[in-house]
């Protein structure tokens, strides 16, 4: 499998970016979720801390995804979907990449106007973005929490298509983002 994107497929670096940025957000949301209704203890707390670097962790791979996104360009649209489709995947793609970066930050934003360090893994502390401000701190957890359940429905929505894509439509789309070899490729001979 080539490393850059091809005109027919993802390449290497763009499919482990997606499904590592898949994951982790799998996991986001469960400790997002589960760690807020936690006692007062050092796991609630190392949870916390563990939430952060993982956000922080998205936000370098969704940049690194969308420069390399830039630099490898996409392949080819597949000549048979209907334009109308083309275009709402276009906007989902680019709606995706904005809850991606906007996620973390308004973490961020939450962690600065809460008082609270931030660090990476334990290893550095990253500076505050805002200054402590309670008022700012309620507003932007709502804020987060809105973009988070934005994100999970554009997901759902994106990773549904991509079902209907491989068994209603039986094109290329869901396979040129797996794994090589990972399902037979419903493409009626178009290789794009």
């Amino acid at each position: 499998m080539p490393l850059k994107n091809t005109p027919g497929e993802w390449g290497g670096v763009s499919k482990t970016l997606h499904w590592l940025i898949v994951v982790l957000i799998i996991v986001m949301g469960y400790l997002g979720l589960t760690m807020v209704d936690l006692p007062i203890s050092p796991h609630k707390i190392a949870t916390y801390a563990l939430h952060k670097s993982i956000g922080l962790t998205l936000l370098a791979l969704v940049a690194l995804r969308l420069l390399w996104r830039l630099h490898a360009g996409a392949p080819a649209e597949i000549a048979a979907t209907p334009r109308w489709q083309r275009i709402a995947a276009t906007l989902t793609h680019w709606a995706l990449y904005a809850l991606l970066l906007a996620m973390p930050i308004s973490g961020w934003i939450v962690n600065s106007a809460a008082g609270f360090p931030l660090q990476w893994f334990g290893m550095f502390n990253l500076p505050a973005i805002v200054g402590r401000n309670h008022g700012l701190h309620e507003q932007m957890a709502e804020v987060h929490e809105f973009l988070f359940w934005t994100l999970v429905s554009l997901a759902t929505l994106h990773a549904l298509a991509a079902i209907y894509h491989h068994f209603i439509q039986r094109d290329a789309t869901l396979a040129r983002m797996l794994p090589r070899g990972w399902l037979r490729r419903h493409d009626q001979g178009d290789t794009t």
